[in-house]
């Protein structure tokens, strides 16, 4: 079967436009999903900006552990538990030493409310491009209701004082959570 380009000119065998079409959407430059980082490696080196425009590195928080929460989006549902359910723990995992960052594709500008509304007392990391998130896995596909798209999968890792993966949890589901990362924290400490 024989189709005319748009200016009606050339005759283009649909089956070598199949071809073509395939080889733009499935070549082997195609970015794909990453994994999540497993126990033991090191974690991929990171520069964003926290809601007040405060640039926060990896590098810069060796010493101590390190929790990075990804969460989908700033004042939904789940995201607000979890958010309040780490903002009621959070001196205890400061008093263990940690760190604690949640991490979107939010503006700051949506952070600042979110913070402010529910008193959140650590930092909310803005990933517009979503460039960490992939390296740590959590960029993912979704489905919803039979429909395929790209989104943020709430996830966590714990990382230690040299910045290596100690747990990840992957598809997080937020009640007991804050426990979770407590009870992972202090076996960290106790290791020490």
């Amino acid at each position: 079967m024989w189709s005319r380009n748009r200016e009606g000119n050339r005759p283009i065998d649909l089956t070598t436009w199949h071809t073509i079409t395939l080889a733009i959407h499935f070549t082997p430059d195609t970015p794909t999903m990453a994994d999540y980082l497993e126990p033991g490696k090191k974690a991929p080196a990171f520069t964003l900006k926290d809601q007040d425009g405060n640039t926060v590195r990896l590098k810069d928080l060796a010493g101590n552990p390190v929790v990075l929460y990804f969460y989908p989006r700033d004042n939904t549902p789940g995201c607000t538990k979890e958010a309040c359910a780490f903002r009621d723990r959070y001196d205890e995992m400061k008093s263990l030493g940690a760190q604690l960052f949640g991490i979107s594709t939010d503006s700051a500008e949506s952070h600042v409310k979110f913070r402010d509304e529910y008193e959140l007392p650590f930092p909310l990391l803005v990933d517009a491009n979503h460039a960490m998130s992939e390296k740590y896995g959590a960029w993912r596909e979704k489905n919803m209701y039979g429909k395929k798209s790209m989104g943020m999968q709430r996830c966590t890792y714990v990382l230690d004082d040299a910045g290596k993966v100690v747990k990840v949890w992957k598809r997080v589901r937020v009640d007991g959570h804050d426990q979770q990362v407590i009870d992972v924290l202090t076996e960290l400490g106790s290791d020490s």
